[in-house]
């Protein structure tokens, strides 16, 4: 009996693999670069807003020998709160200059280049195992912070994905505020147009097939890309597409959001600022509030008109808005 249930079971793990390799095999990465007809983001106000006045980056010594890009913004004052910007998909921490530089006489600002972004990565679109980075926000924050100092993470669009997803885990207490521009919450959360408004091209049956995987502990293949992002190309072949970032890992992706059970990431959340634009072309802005408010009374929820995914973080409301909430 004992034999059988051994060979039934080794039947059932093989099969299950081969499905699972099967679906891997099934969707490949695509040839992007073309200009898409599906949608996508409207870049246009990163191109008008230009870049100006960014301080060069500063390498933080990661645990691991990796070394984190951080840009500084002010000085370190233990009277100011440390605001540290989380930034979205296929960008980096340059995204906020603009606003890191308003709001440096507020607070001390960092703007950290994510591992596996910016200008030189060790592995473009990738990192070594999921949660890495919250791992890496972790040993920035206890580097930085004076003692009794405020802590404060401010994310956009991925980038509040990732500040949800570390307030649900194992070092979210070391956040005492959060600010959220657009966080995506799940890609089945409410607040989500279908593959993000046109900006993602999701490889499903490959996502299916590696999830399969590592229900069993086998990571070996989270290093396969899984989600591709359509830039438009005179993003990827302006001044700044360089540093873009076009797809993510399976482990990448699936550690720069939150987890499966995405409202109990949102429930551990500390008080929180959340700002969307109404013309936001990846998420419903007006959805935000209903989904979030189900599980936590912490946060306060602006909707500013005229504003997109991508323009909301440069908008003038929303550098009021953060200033209030630093005081």
């Amino acid at each position: 009996m004992l034999m059988k249930i051994i060979t039934f079971t080794a039947i059932s793990f093989a099969i299950t693999g081969m499905i699972a390799l099967g679906l891997i095999a099934s969707d490949r990465t695509k040839d992007l670069t073309e200009d898409s007809t599906d949608g996508g983001l409207n870049f246009q106000s990163t191109f008008e807003r230009g870049i100006s006045a960014a301080p060069e980056t500063t390498d933080l010594k990661m645990k691991d020998g990796w070394s984190l890009p951080v840009r500084h913004y002010g000085t370190q004052d233990p009277s100011k709160p440390l605001l540290i910007f989380v930034h979205g998909s296929g960008w980096l921490g340059l995204q906020f200059n603009n606003i890191a530089n308003a709001l440096s006489g507020d607070a001390y600002v960092l703007a950290p280049d994510l591992r596996g972004h910016g200008a030189a990565p060790e592995r473009r679109g990738d990192v070594d195992y999921i949660g890495q980075m919250e791992d890496d926000l972790t040993e920035l924050i206890e580097a930085t912070r004076l003692p009794d100092q405020q802590v404060i993470l401010a994310g956009h669009s991925s980038g509040g994905g990732l500040v949800v997803r570390f307030a649900g885990g194992k070092h979210g207490a070391l956040m005492d505020e959060a600010i959220l521009l657009a966080p995506f919450l799940k890609h089945n959360a409410p607040t989500t147009r279908e593959n993000s408004g046109g900006w993602a091209r999701v490889m499903t049956r490959r996502i299916i097939g590696l999830s399969m995987f590592n229900t069993f502990k086998i990571t070996a293949l989270n290093h396969l890309k899984i989600i591709q992002f359509n830039m438009p190309k005179a993003a990827r072949e302006g001044e700044y597409g360089h540093l873009a970032t076009l797809a993510y890992s399976f482990r990448l992706n699936t550690g720069f959001a939150p987890r499966g059970d995405y409202l109990k990431d949102i429930e551990a959340l500390p008080k929180f600022t959340l700002i969307a634009g109404r013309e936001d072309e990846a998420f419903f802005a007006d959805k935000y509030e209903g989904v979030m408010s189900a599980v936590t009374n912490k946060g306060a929820y602006h909707i500013v008109d005229g504003e997109t995914h991508l323009s909301i973080v440069d908008a003038q409301a929303t550098e009021d808005l953060i200033r209030e909430a630093l005081k």
